[in-house]
């Protein structure tokens, strides 16, 4: 869930797979269009907005997104908007497998996902649902609180958990360009077929919260 370059100058960190990996349920067009343009236009313009402002170059993405009131307020928007993007299609790309093995997770997020939403079938239909009803651009989140217990909401544009004290677990992308090529006005079929790739063992890894 890194930058391949923590640090300005950006630069767009490779897939973790080849872009017909996720086919049928995400195809290769758009694999490639919202890696190859959409995230790396994220990083372009990040990259443009930091290029004058020396001082933030040793920043990190989440320095600039949690951080980004103490930016000079006519590099402000600019650079949270593109940090915020680059930062939230690495976790979506991270987030989907060609090579799911279990259609659920297991281990510790298995038992926070039974105490906080009851069952797994429970937590599916309110992420899906939380995700089916973001108005316009957006995101849904699986995120993490830091004494552990989880949350499900979703996000417009590309605002993360991040500036919330959360810690996300998983994200889907709700934007058209996420899904239009294959599933047109589809939303609800391109969210059915996510779950057949979403990938637990990053998901386990990422439940990450304060103890004792």
């Amino acid at each position: 869930m890194a930058c391949m370059n923590e640090h300005y100058p950006f630069k767009l960190t490779p897939l973790p797979y080849p872009c017909d990996a996720l086919e049928p349920y995400i195809d290769k067009l758009t694999v490639e269009v919202h890696h190859d343009r959409h995230q790396a236009g994220y990083v372009k313009k990040l990259n443009e907005a930091l290029a004058d402002c020396p001082e933030y170059h040793c920043w990190s993405l989440e320095q600039l997104i949690c951080g980004c009131a103490q930016l000079p307020p006519n590099i402000r928007r600019d650079v949270y908007r593109n940090a915020c993007g680059v930062w939230t299609h690495e976790l979506y790309f991270d987030c989907m497998t060609p090579n799911q093995t279990a259609p659920h997770p297991c281990g510790r997020l298995a038992q926070a996902i039974d105490k906080c939403f009851c069952s797994f079938d429970r937590f599916r239909d309110v992420f899906t649902q939380t995700a089916a009803a973001r108005f316009g651009s957006g995101w849904a989140w699986l995120a993490c609180a830091p004494d552990g217990g989880l949350r499900v909401f979703s996000t417009p544009n590309q605002d993360t958990p991040l500036t919330r004290g959360l810690r996300p677990i998983l994200c889907v992308d709700v934007w058209e360009h996420a899904y239009y090529l294959k599933y047109m006005n589809l939303r609800a079929d391109y969210l059915d077929a996510w779950w057949h790739i979403v990938d637990w063992q990053f998901a386990e890894e990422n439940y990450i919260f304060e103890t004792g």
